[in-house]
């Protein structure tokens, strides 16, 4: 979910806030990506008079820890007397973990940096805190800084990410706008024009897997090839599920190679050939570029 920094900032800096529209639908992110402008340019504008990256993020992420307080103070209002009366174990869990939620909202703390246990994580994910939700800063830069791929406005956010247990990357909007416009092969000329291998677009998706614990694995046909996304730690039976809950239901065995021997060896008969195709059950733990074909029976 990408968030265009410049223009939620002017309307948070003018009292307009960001309002409940928005606010809900970034609700239903896994992520955030906040845009922030770290380039001097004279002919556009700042909404706020100069370049300053760490303020802009402040003003924003201001803006979010105000929408979280006010869910936890909403819920803690209709509960009402159960805040101070009730004996309910669960209501208990509740009432403590958005008290604790309050305590450091208060302080300017995002929730994703505080500790929860298992139970109170389960309470949080009813409210789909925002704050709670990992966060990529990308710094965007002017196309002269692309090629070094860093500048002080850079660093300082790189800095600020760090201390907010928050990803980073740098990439130009410039740039990317043109690279849209490309064919596969003048991109790759371009790219290599300015001195880059990735463009920001392959940056940001390196870096959401990342954060989000994300991989790939791939099932192949004679006619077709589909690569599937599933989180780490998934195990073969559930990523079986991921293209069909049947194959779950009814897993047998997965038959499995991986993407470097693939390409090593040139096919998936050369692949067999040198052994290197693995028979696993339902304890095995999928692992990234795995290309599968699943056995199952319902």
């Amino acid at each position: 979910e990408f968030i265009d920094i410049a223009g939620l900032v002017k309307g948070a800096s003018n009292g307009e806030g960001l309002g409940n529209k928005f606010l809900s639908h970034i609700r239903e992110v896994d992520a955030i990506v906040e845009v922030v402008r770290c380039f001097d340019d004279k002919d556009i504008t700042h909404v706020e008079g100069s370049v300053d990256p760490i303020r802009d993020i402040e003003i924003l992420n201001v803006e979010l820890i105000l929408s979280d307080l006010e869910i936890v103070n909403n819920r803690l209002n209709k509960l009402g007397k159960k805040v101070t009366m009730t004996k309910d174990k669960q209501e208990l869990l509740e009432i403590n973990t958005l008290k604790k939620c309050i305590e450091n909202l208060e302080k300017n703390i995002p929730l994703r940096l505080v500790s929860f246990d298992e139970a109170e994580q389960t309470v949080l994910k009813a409210f789909s805190f925002i704050t709670a939700k990992p966060l990529i800063y990308a710094a965007n830069v002017s196309e002269d800084t692309i090629a070094v791929g860093k500048n002080e406005y850079t660093e300082m956010v790189a800095e600020y990410a760090a201390k907010e247990q928050a990803g980073v990357i740098v990439m130009s909007a410039k740039i990317e706008a043109e690279l849209a416009a490309l064919s596969e092969d003048e991109k790759i000329l371009f790219m290599e024009d300015l001195g880059i291998q990735n463009s920001g677009l392959d940056k940001l998706i390196y870096a959401t897997y990342h954060l989000l614990g994300l991989k790939t694995f791939f099932t192949a046909g004679t006619d077709e090839c589909r690569a599937w996304t599933f989180k780490t730690g998934m195990k073969a039976p559930q990523c079986a599920g991921i293209i069909h809950t049947d194959f779950e239901r009814g897993f047998i065995k997965a038959e499995v190679m991986s993407f470097e021997h693939l390409k090593e060896f040139g096919s998936e008969l050369r692949v067999k050939e040198n052994g290197k195709v693995r028979l696993e059950g339902k304890e095995y733990e999928m692992q990234d570029g795995d290309i599968v074909y699943f056995r199952f029976n319902v």
